[in-house]
Formats: C-alpha cells, structure tokens, sequence
C-alpha cells in the first residue's frame, strides 16, 4: 500500500517535468530584469568617462578604478601613490559592519532564544514586537534615532534629571551613534534566523548533558551553537552585508568624520557634480569583496556538509 502511494506521488511529481523551465521562467526575468541588469549597466559605466557636468561618455577607461587606488595630484601629472582617503572609508565601513554585527548578535541570540522557548501561543507576540519596527520607513525611524540621541534629545534629558551625566553627552555625529543606527534597523535580521533554527532545537540534548554533569556554559558551547550556528552565520551575513553599504545611518548619525562606502557611492550619483563612473567603480569593488566573502564561506559550508 505504502509502495503504491509512493509511486503515485512520483509520478504526479514527475508529470510537471515538461514543465518546470515554464514555471522558474517568471523568477528568473524577475531577478534579471531586476538585478543582473543593473549590476551589469553599473559595471560598464565604471569603465566608461566621467563627463564634466555629471553623467559618462561612452569612451572606455580605468580612470575610475585608478582614482580609487591612486592619487596623482591635483592636476594628474605626480607619480602615483597609494590613495589612502578610500581604503581608510572601506576600512571604517568593514569595522562598523563588524561592530554592528557583534552588537546585534549578543544581543539578537539571546532574545532569539528568549523567544524560541516561550510557549507557542506567546511566540507570535514576541515576534510581532521583533519587526513591528518595520512596519515604519527607515528614513522616518533614522530621524527619530537621531532627535532621541541628539543633545536636547529624550536620552540625555533623562539623563541629567536622574544626574548621571552633568551635561549633555555628544553622541550624534559619532562612530557609537552610526552603530546604535545600524544595530537598531538591522537587529530584526538577526534575532528571526537564529529564532528559526533554536525553534527546532531538540531540548532532549541539552537534558542527556545535563545528565552526564555538563554545566550549562559546556551544553551552550559543544551542544547548542554547533547546532544553531547556521542560524548565527545566516544572521552575521544578513546584517553585515546591508550594514556595509549603509548611508543612511553613516549620514544621518555619523557626520562627515565617520563617512562610509555608501554614503561615498550615494554622493557620486547624487547632483550635477557627481562622478558616476567613480561611484560605479566603487559599488563594484563594494561587491566583489562581498562576493568573494560569502562563495568562500559557501565553500567552506560545503566542505563541512561532505565531511
């Protein structure tokens, strides 16, 4: 009996096979139309000549990928040196990523796991107070991170009345307020993918340690994040990627002092003086090193799975 059912589903599985190309069609025009387009229309504008008044001319060169690595002068006739201005703005974008991604851990795993092992009726809730912030515009909640930290902002009103602080601390326009910014739009991607895999942890594991004198820092450490871990790199990957090429917060929050790859690549895209093939350049640079990162973690993954 169970053979027969088995062999019908096969076969009312199978009856689709003529069509399966028909039926992927629709998603793979979406995600050409839509993303492969793009990327390629930026990657042949970075190899294309800036016009003066904004736009490009349509004459091959690497002028936009020499001024990213180079500096020659004012006037372009100095021997080439190291252009530091841009590496120092990649180098403080991965930095803030990275932090962002640490805070959004240590605090996203907890509150994952907080949720995970609430009675089922009550996990809706939890998870609706999660992304309910998401329901509002990242704009509008950027503007509203910033009036609440800003000097005569709620957050230092408070505290000066309780006297913690006898003036007003300057947050705004610094590196802790671009990672408050990035912790707070990004921490939703964090908490829901590690929330998914400790969903289906099995509990059982933990009480068999526990059994054999395990504390509970050896259960946490050599049973439940192995176990969790692709919710954790899932999470690490969907915050860290977004918080890399963030402008808002950096804009908004930071200041030109703590200026990111973003806000770099908006500002050359942005007015009549902009550089698009320099902006071009640098979102392709921006996501080759993205690329590379996560086809070796995929390796990596794939490695670990075969093993």
């Amino acid at each position: 009996m169970a053979t027969e059912i088995g062999r019908d589903d096969g076969q009312a599985a199978g009856a689709f096979d003529p069509l399966k190309y028909w039926l992927i069609l629709p998603a793979w025009l979406v995600i050409g139309f839509f993303l492969l387009a793009p990327i390629c229309l930026v990657l042949v504008f970075s190899f294309l000549t800036k016009e003066f008044r904004g736009g490009v001319i349509w004459e091959f060169s690497l002028a936009a990928y020499d001024q990213f690595l180079f500096d020659r002068g004012l006037f372009g006739d100095e021997p080439p040196r190291i252009q530091w201005t841009y590496i120092e703005v990649f180098g403080r974008s991965i930095f803030q990523a990275g932090m962002a991604t640490l805070l959004c851990l240590v605090i996203g795993f907890p509150t994952a796991f907080y949720i995970a092992t609430r009675p089922r009726r009550v996990r809706a809730v939890w998870l609706f107070l999660v992304t309910v912030p998401y329901w509002v515009n990242l704009l509008i909640r950027t503007v509203s991170m910033k009036f609440l930290l800003r000097d005569s902002g709620p957050l230092n009103e408070f505290l000066l009345f309780v006297g913690v602080v006898d003036e007003p601390l300057g947050i705004v326009n610094t590196g802790l307020a671009v990672q408050l910014g990035l912790f707070y739009s990004y921490l939703p991607f964090m908490v829901l993918p590690i929330f998914a895999t400790v969903e289906r942890y099995d509990f059982a594991l933990s009480e068999a340690a526990a059994d054999l004198y395990a504390d509970r820092w050896t259960v946490l450490r050599k049973i439940l994040l192995p176990i969790v871990a692709p919710g954790i790199v899932a999470g690490s990957i969907l915050v860290f990627v977004p918080s890399l090429g963030a402008f808002l917060a950096p804009d908004m929050l930071g200041g030109a002092k703590n200026f990111m790859i973003g806000s770099l690549i908006d500002e050359q895209f942005n007015g009549n003086a902009g550089n698009w093939p320099f902006g071009s350049a640098a979102s392709m640079i921006l996501l080759s090193l993205v690329l590379v990162a996560l086809f070796f973690y995929a390796r990596q993954t794939g490695r670990q799975g075969r093993a």
